[in-house]
């Protein structure tokens, strides 16, 4: 891998944290989970042909780490979410792709999703980013459907008005 390559991977590393950070809330999972894609990256470095952006397959493979972090901290049954080559059965439902490529949107998102309880933000997380179902929450963190849908309630409507006073109210 030429070394620009490697500076380009080394320059994505303060987004592929802040994306672990965000799944894991747990700055030394986030951490071990992006060394895990970096080391990764680098082994499986004649893999990547340039069909992608490097982001992209960099955060492809963080995503795998960051459930396997996940399992290893309890939750067992993510395999149902990926087929058998590894991609998503259903696939978890895309933000706004013009938000997402704003900076100050993702700075705005990652404030008010780091100002959610921890339990909070870990549901909100499973259901929209991760796609899991209400039951499989419920399974995976011993609570009911009825405590998970106040949970997601609660950070829909933290992360709204965090939102409106952070973002929407700040242009």
């Amino acid at each position: 891998m030429p070394s620009d390559i490697r500076a380009e991977i080394e320059a994505l590393r303060p987004y592929l944290l802040r994306y672990a950070s965000l799944q894991l809330r747990n700055p030394e999972a986030a951490e071990d989970a992006v060394q895990e894609t970096l080391v990764a990256a680098l082994a499986a470095e004649k893999s990547f042909a340039g069909r992608s952006q490097l982001r992209t397959w960099l955060t492809g493979i963080l995503k795998h780490k960051i459930i396997d972090a996940i399992r290893r901290a309890g939750l067992e049954d993510l395999d149902a979410l990926f087929d058998r080559s590894g991609h998503w059965r259903e696939p978890p439902q895309d933000w706004p792709e013009q938000a997402l490529e704003q900076k100050e949107f993702l700075q705005a998102l990652e404030k008010c999703l780091a100002l959610l309880p921890a339990r909070t933000g870990q549901v909100f997380l499973m259901r929209e980013h991760l796609g899991f179902a209400t039951a499989e929450i419920c399974k995976e963190l011993g609570i009911t459907a009825t405590h998970c849908w106040v949970l997601l309630y609660r950070a829909r409507m933290a992360l709204r008005e965090c939102l409106q006073l952070n973002w929407f109210g700040a242009r």
